[in-house]
């Protein structure tokens, strides 16, 4: 009897699969049942091959053997996972397997893990597509009863195989010219560049702001505050004798109330969570980076199955889901949510524009709660914070809008303007789910508003008191995590581009995708691009000079958004793959030329004075996300020790948190606080709390380890992971 065969990306998924397809004989690396065979990857079993694979000679980096530009690029088995890929070929081609399903996650990354698996395999046979956004038991019945021919994805995994040789070519030709170049760690990459430019560029026009002060004029009359405006309604005055004059013009006089103005407004809640949204209120709310809210929405969809699949870039769901939200607010209906979803239930839900547009759906719906009641008891602290979001944003685009009156009177004080707003709520509406929270930012119309008296056109108002306030203009405020997900997502705000480039950026979706950003920024702190003071990002010196020696067309993100209009082309079968990576080609080669003629100079202005026990070259301190270390300067060296880790233990002086410097019994707490001289001895300072420094430090690494078991049994290890990290690295 002939069996089919079911390629899954990760064990724990495949677990899944097998258990409702009734696979219950354990193989190694497999589970079989009467019909179904089910394996799995561990994320990517193969990849391109490094370039020391085309030639020896590739072994030593050096900038007179570039360009690397083989023929064509080879497959190659990822060492570390090599035990894994043996039993998927095994079980690929036995002879009692005549259909081969691939399971893997469904978009254009989770085609390319299927598709590299089963050519290194040399497997050639009937392919089915399983494609779906949750893992519960009903949508993995559902997805194995309406199966697609694999071949309606081919084109998806040729643009997947694109955009994997385009980076290869690329980044590692422009990498290998860098460092070669100027003897330096240094990487480029398309997405990288381009976001590393951002931090590089905004930091200039921090330092380059020049402030400037201004004055805003405000009235009292009672209880209630007014504000200045002129003809143009603007509040700022930038002229300091302008404010003397209305001063002196109103001050000592009374009011006349020129106009009352009631506004009914009505607010809908915000859209539907997309990965890049949640990152960013996960980064706001509780400072979470983009990697860890990553990591947290994987298991709450893959362990806990109580949310649909994390990495979309969809804010809306496509119609044939509205029939499963009944299913699906029952299964919320729990605790704090089961008022909200019952009242939501009693009614008829509109399933309007507002969350429901296929035409907004490409791979994947937003993310949203799924029809399994999940024990809620059992997730930790961060799950439960990252599911109490996505729960909450799914209530409220089903529930009534929030209602309000805001009123503006006008009053006339001696020819001035001067205005006042408040806001009478009619009805709290979705509002109502964050009465207790501060999950959702205030809006502009709330700002300011207040408590207005009942007056009425014509009226008299007594000033008791007119001031004026000297303010100075703020320059823009530094990236955070949170913001510069905003900024990757929509870069035309954040850089001078045409009209038309802008509207390319912002239907290509920006730089990187969501399932690669919070790798990237990753990547720009592990290369030591840039550090984090407090939440704030800033660039280091190497960054810096590493935007400066990037060739422009590189670190500009117009460069991303052509990619992904070819190979979103390429996708639908409307652009040829070959002419897409014969440009990429092309353009690496003119790259490396272009440093290789470049008279440009790399410093390294972070040298301590301390040798590298290996090379005998002296070591750069350099601060990551977690610590500050010594790196040998030397890039064929690599040695790096530990200096000093950042804790959440507090400051006694300052609250600020410490630093721990030092090994054994020499640790010192520091805090990170400049202004602060406190230092102690950890033994001493340890004694001296009762030991709570140590029970903190023990309690994050317990943490770390808990987390790391509920982790899927076989996540990418970090061999696998070095091996991936070429790809996004260069990105």
């Amino acid at each position: 009897m002939s069996k089919i065969l079911v390629l899954a990306e990760k064990p724990s998924v495949a677990r899944e699969y097998a258990r409702v397809l009734k696979c219950s004989k354990k193989g190694n690396g497999y589970l079989e049942g009467d019909k179904y065979i089910v394996t799995w990857a561990l994320g990517h079993l193969v990849t391109l091959a490094d370039p020391e694979i085309y030639d020896d000679k590739y072994k030593s980096w050096k900038i007179e053997d570039l360009p690397m530009l083989p023929n064509r690029l080879k497959l190659v088995v990822i060492k570390q996972s090599g035990k894994q890929f043996n039993v998927v070929k095994e079980q690929l081609n036995r002879n009692d397997v005549a259909e081969i399903i691939i399971g893997t996650d469904a978009g254009r990354e989770g085609e390319l893990v299927a598709r590299w698996i089963l050519e290194k395999a040399g497997v050639h046979k009937n392919l089915k597509r399983l494609w779906i956004s949750s893992q519960t038991d009903k949508a993995i019945k559902d997805g194995f009863t309406n199966l697609k021919p694999a071949v309606q994805y081919n084109n998806l995994y040729k643009a997947a195989s694109c955009r994997a040789e385009a980076d290869w070519v690329v980044g590692l030709n422009i990498t290998r010219a860098l460092t070669c170049k100027y003897n330096a760690q240094l990487t480029a990459g398309r997405v990288q560049s381009a976001a590393l430019a951002m931090i590089v560029n905004r930091d200039e026009e921090i330092k380059n702001f020049k402030p400037k002060d201004y004055f805003i004029i405000n009235a009292r009359s009672k209880g209630f505050d007014l504000e200045w405006r002129d003809k143009n309604n603007n509040s700022r005055i930038f002229d300091e004798s302008i404010v003397n004059k209305v001063l002196s013009s109103v001050k000592g006089k009374e009011g006349n109330v020129v106009s009352i103005t009631e506004t009914f407004k009505k607010k809908y809640s915000p859209a539907l969570y997309d990965l890049t949204e949640l990152q960013r209120d996960a980064n706001r709310l509780f400072g979470y980076s983009a990697k860890q809210t990553l990591s947290i929405m994987q298991r709450l969809y893959e362990n806990y199955k109580v949310l649909t699949y994390p990495r979309t870039d969809s804010r809306y769901i496509s119609s044939d889901i509205v029939e499963t939200l009944p299913d699906r607010l029952k299964a919320i209906s729990v605790g704090t949510y089961r008022d909200y979803a019952s009242e939501i239930l009693k009614g008829k839900i509109n399933a309007d524009k507002r969350f429901v547009d296929n035409s907004k759906v490409s791979d994947h719906h937003a993310i949203i709660p799924t029809e399994e009641r999940g024990n809620i008891a059992l997730l930790g602290s961060e799950e439960r914070h990252i599911y109490d979001l996505v729960v909450k944003r799914f209530l409220s685009v089903m529930m009534m809008p929030y209602e309000y009156l805001q009123t503006t009177i006008t009053v006339d004080i001696n020819g001035e303007t001067f205005i006042a707003k408040g806001n009478v709520v009619k009805s709290k509406g979705w509002k109502k789910v964050y009465d207790k929270s501060n999950d959702i930012a205030e809006d502009e119309d709330e700002k300011g508003s207040q408590v207005l008296p009942v007056v009425k056109k014509g009226d008299t108002l007594n000033i008791t008191s007119v001031e004026s306030k000297k303010l100075k203009t703020k320059p823009p405020e530094r990236f955070n995590e949170g913001t510069l997900l905003s900024a990757m997502e929509n870069p035309q705000k954040y850089v001078d581009v045409d009209k038309v480039s802008a509207k390319t950026l912002s239907e290509t979706g920006g730089i990187g995708t969501v399932a690669t950003r919070a790798d990237i920024i990753e990547k720009l702190f592990n290369m030591f691009y840039i550090e984090k003071n407090g939440k704030e990002i800033i660039p280091t010196s190497k960054g810096k000079q590493l935007i400066d020696l990037v060739p422009d067309e590189l670190k500009s993100p117009l460069m991303t958004a052509k990619w992904e209009l070819d190979l979103e082309l390429i996708s639908k079968g409307k652009k040829d793959p070959k002419e897409f990576t014969e440009s990429m080609r092309k353009y690496a080669a003119e790259l490396v030329q272009n440093v290789k003629k470049s008279n440009d100079k790399f410093k390294h202005d972070n040298v301590t004075g301390k040798k590298c026990p290996n090379c005998g070259k002296y070591m750069l301190e350099v601060k990551g996300k977690h610590g500050v270390m010594n790196v040998c300067q030397d890039r064929e060296c690599g040695y790096r020790e530990n200096v000093s880790n950042f804790t959440n233990v507090r400051c006694p002086e300052c609250k600020k948190r410490l630093e721990l410097k030092g090994q054994g019994e020499g640790r010192i707490y520091v805090c990170s606080n400049t202004n602060c001289n406190f230092r102690e001895k950890a033994s001493s300072f340890n004694k001296r709390f009762d030991n709570k420094a140590d029970k903190v430090n023990k309690r994050e690494v317990s943490n770390i380890i808990k987390k790391m078991k509920q982790e899927n049994e076989a996540p990418i290890n970090s061999s696998l992971a070095d091996a991936l990290s070429k790809m996004i690295n260069n990105r």
